[in-house]
């Protein structure tokens, strides 16, 4: 079967070829409901832009690479993770003159649905993949397609997909250790969702490390991610009748949040509540007291991950390469356990 081309939806939308390609690429020239006539035309015939100019440039490529967010959308334009990384990988690839194609899906299918629709309709030229999942069926999609790809995870479950991990073992030790030995025994974890690979590691790392140092109670629970869940699984947490003494959280988000209810419960932290964030950022030294957390080089990843997609685009070789662990800055909102 013929693929459509604008001359098609020319012709059944019943305007010229220049009006379409206005109405396809978000241009100034046709009104918004001729626009709308054409997005639904185009939709009907199916049509699909198949980039022909851009990949007849050097090498076949588009010119872009792609990045798929499976966060809640509310908390992303604030988590200083996913700004901090977005701004490593477009610092590597504006030297290169290269896009980067970010978009925000709600679940793992419409993730999947995006790498599909890149790939048949020549979007980008490769990946980078986050948030690697227990069982992901992404890498196998992606060799699939095919869809060149990193993965910033890993090294197990990631199909033979080069990836760019870290062992957050070490700095899951760290912490547990350093709780101990200010007296804590009650610490619960406040993780990210079970299917995450990286929430699962820093599980089984917490267990253990709470057992080698002599924490009879030691817990996860977990959360979304969101300021808001995390205030709610703290409020929880402060109301038992044996609270814990010390919270570890896996985002800053979460951990600000909970000083907040902290506040509002009058708990004194660090007094008789100690707090540490995961992934240190601004908002950890912004807010009184100040957050103990696990310094990572954010930025430095997304621009290394950045450099190994460049170099698969490139038909280099590319072997999987761990980062350096995560760094513990104690700050403010951990202390000796006041009895």
């Amino acid at each position: 079967m013929r693929r459509p081309t604008i001359m098609d939806v020319a012709r059944a939308a019943g305007v010229s070829k220049g009006a379409v390609s206005y109405a396809l690429n978000g241009r100034p020239g046709v009104s918004e409901a001729t626009r709308a006539r054409i997005l639904a035309v185009a939709r009907e015939l199916g049509w699909a832009p198949s980039n022909p100019a851009r990949a007849l440039a050097p090498g076949g490529r588009v010119g872009a690479i792609g990045m798929v967010v499976d966060r809640p959308a509310r908390s992303l334009g604030i988590e200083p993770f996913f700004m901090r990384l977005v701004s490593g990988i477009e610092t590597e690839l504006t030297s290169s003159g290269i896009d980067l194609m970010l978009q925000v899906t709600e679940d793992v299918e419409a993730e999947l649905a995006v790498y599909r629709r890149w790939a048949t309709e020549r979007r980008v030229d490769g990946v980078i993949m986050v948030d690697l999942r227990v069982e992901d069926p992404r890498p196998a999609l992606a060799r699939d397609l095919p869809l060149p790809a990193v993965i910033l995870g890993g090294p197990e479950g990631t199909g033979g997909v080069p990836c760019l991990y870290t062992d957050d073992a070490v700095s899951v030790r760290e912490v547990v250790h350093y709780l101990a030995a200010l007296g804590h025994r009650r610490i619960v974890r406040v993780a990210g969702p079970e299917f995450f690979a990286h929430t699962r590691s820093r599980t089984e790392a917490f267990r253990e490390a709470a057992r080698l140092a002599g924490v009879a109670e030691a817990r996860t629970v977990h959360a979304d991610y969101t300021g808001e869940e995390g205030a709610r699984v703290t409020r929880r947490l402060l109301a038992t009748a044996d609270p814990p003494t010390a919270l570890v959280y896996d985002n800053d988000l979460m951990a600000v949040a909970a000083l907040g209810v902290a506040s509002e419960m009058g708990v004194d932290v660090p007094g008789r509540l100690s707090i540490v964030a995961w992934d240190d950022s601004a908002l950890c030294r912004l807010v009184r007291p100040s957050l103990t957390a696990i310094a990572r080089d954010v930025a430095g990843n997304g621009r290394e991950a950045a450099r190994m997609l460049g170099g698969l685009l490139a038909e280099e070789p590319v072997e999987d390469m761990e980062t350096p662990p995560g760094e513990l800055r104690p700050r403010g909102s951990t202390g000796p356990l006041s009895h």
